[in-house]
């Protein structure tokens, strides 16, 4: 069954229309995806030697981990992780074990992102020191972070703070304020 719409689907205020971005994005995806795949080749031609007494490999590829947001300096990009099985292990200590050093378990975050955000808050945020933070997201000899144009941005920051502050609630009803 068809069904006809004529409810247009409008774009949320957080989201941004980055065509550039979201280009930026597929690519790193894609290195990603391919680096990850070399690093669990490699590891598999060091364990071709390991056989099984049948004479089959004892580790092998075994598919892909779910996929996973990570968080990098572009925004969120969506990671899978590739999986290989020990298949002559007959307890946990004898298991052989591939973790990623590009892509480990537990990462949501890029490693320059968790060192970031302390900076970001402790200077950006609470002194308005926003130029060292970003000159450590976007490298020191990044163009366009002069003071004047950290002053502009501050001050269009908080032109939006104070019109949020001072938008009409009265369409909108909550149950906590």
């Amino acid at each position: 069954m068809k069904e006809d719409s004529t409810v247009v689907r409008l774009r949320q205020p957080d989201a941004v229309d980055d065509p550039l971005t979201e280009i930026l994005r597929q690519g790193v995806r894609r290195l990603l995806a391919q680096a990850v795949e070399q690093e669990a080749e490699a590891f598999l031609a060091e364990m071709k030697a390991c056989k099984l007494a049948d004479g089959r490999d004892r580790v092998v590829r075994h598919g892909h981990g779910p996929e996973r947001s990570l968080q990098t300096g572009i925004g969120p990009v969506a990671v899978s992780r590739v999986k290989l099985r020990d298949r002559g292990a007959t307890s946990g200590a004898d298991q052989i074990r591939f973790t990623s050093a590009i892509l480990p378990l537990w990462a949501r975050r890029t490693k320059s992102l968790d060192a970031l955000l302390p900076a970001l808050y402790l200077r950006g945020i609470s002194t308005g020191d926003f130029q060292e933070v970003l000159s450590a997201l976007l490298g020191k000899e990044a163009p366009g972070l002069s003071p004047a144009v950290i002053s502009r941005l501050t001050a269009e920051w908080s032109g939006e703070y104070e019109r949020w502050q001072k938008r009409d609630l009265s369409a909108r009803r909550y149950v906590y304020v």
